[in-house]
């Protein structure tokens, strides 16, 4: 009789030491999984696409392109003066000399030569080009935004101008899953493709000034 009640006491302690060996275990396992969730956030708080591109405008200026209209002066040759539009070749056709390339070149190397042109015509012609419409500049907009397509624009737009353009984002958007598309052509004068990565979260953050590209015409901006 006095054996029972020993053997019922050191088998509920062996259940409760179960129990609260099992409590322990799952708490470190919740612990572990809280303490590994911390760490991937701060990692990805921490780490930024890396930006490959000068987010301010062009150094060299505005390149002049297809559609701008321009007038173009000769000093003191008002039959050679004239405004011209940019043909979609990129070039424009002058008195004389003919058809000039003009696309991809600055108001100013423009100038300079239709001036180198006309020497064989003229002494030291002196020549200004002039911008008096600005067709070129556009950008693309795809993807989940409120008004995708070809944004006309006049002055210089950074990433978030355009997709405010465009509408904003849809709910469906992956805001930090942005790129931008553009084309450049490399020293062989081969054009290559270009994809810049950028996260919303990064635009609109404190230090979202070297995030926030300034355009170049053609460039698409890809909202998934």
């Amino acid at each position: 009789m006095m054996n029972r009640p020993l053997f019922t006491f050191r088998r509920r302690r062996s259940v409760n030491s179960d129990a609260v060996l099992g409590r322990e275990r799952r708490c470190r396992t919740i612990c572990a999984c809280i303490g590994f969730g911390l760490m991937i956030f701060t990692l990805s708080a921490c780490v930024k696409p890396e930006v490959v591109v000068p987010p301010g405008p062009p150094e060299e200026g505005f390149l002049l392109g297809p559609e701008d209209v321009l007038d173009i002066v000769v000093w003191r040759n008002p039959d050679l003066s004239r405004q011209v539009v940019i043909r979609p070749d990129g070039k424009i056709s002058l008195p004389l000399i003919g058809d000039v390339q003009a696309s991809g070149l600055t108001a100013d190397q423009l100038a300079k030569n239709i001036a180198e042109k006309y020497r064989q015509y003229k002494e030291n012609p002196v020549v200004s080009v002039g911008v008096l419409e600005v067709n070129s500049y556009y950008v693309f907009v795809v993807g989940e935004v409120n008004t995708p397509g070809k944004l006309q624009l006049k002055s210089y737009t950074t990433v978030l101008q355009a997709l405010a353009l465009a509408g904003g984002f849809t709910q469906f958007a992956s805001r930090n899953d942005i790129q931008v598309i553009r084309h450049m052509v490399d020293g062989d004068g081969k054009t290559k493709e270009l994809r810049i990565p950028l996260r919303y979260k990064d635009l609109i953050s404190e230090d979202g000034a070297q995030y926030n590209l300034v355009l170049r015409r053609g460039d698409t901006i890809v909202v998934p």
